[in-house]
């Protein structure tokens, strides 16, 4: 099982983008923390800080060190491979 705090999904409710990604980890069983940055600022905060335009791009993954915005399935599970490679 991946850790958590290793699998970050940026993101808010409303989005059918974000709820894609919700729906694709749980569908994998795979444990992950969804940050919703409209409910909480410091999340916000977090997602800004990966940026160099400040912005809040949403949805963003990120797996270990590796950020990941709007991913194709395919990335997403290549990433996914290699954290559960090192784990």
């Amino acid at each position: 099982m991946i850790d958590k705090q290793k699998i970050k999904l940026f993101g808010v409710e409303r989005c059918h983008k974000t709820q894609h990604y919700k729906d694709f980890f749980e569908n994998l069983n795979l444990d992950y923390s969804f940050l919703d940055v409209e409910k909480n600022e410091s999340y916000a905060r977090e997602l800004r800080n990966l940026y160099m335009s400040r912005k809040l791009n949403f949805p963003t993954i990120t797996i270990g060190t590796k950020k990941l915005r709007n991913p194709s399935d395919t990335n997403l599970q290549k990433w996914i491979d290699k954290l559960c490679s090192l784990t």
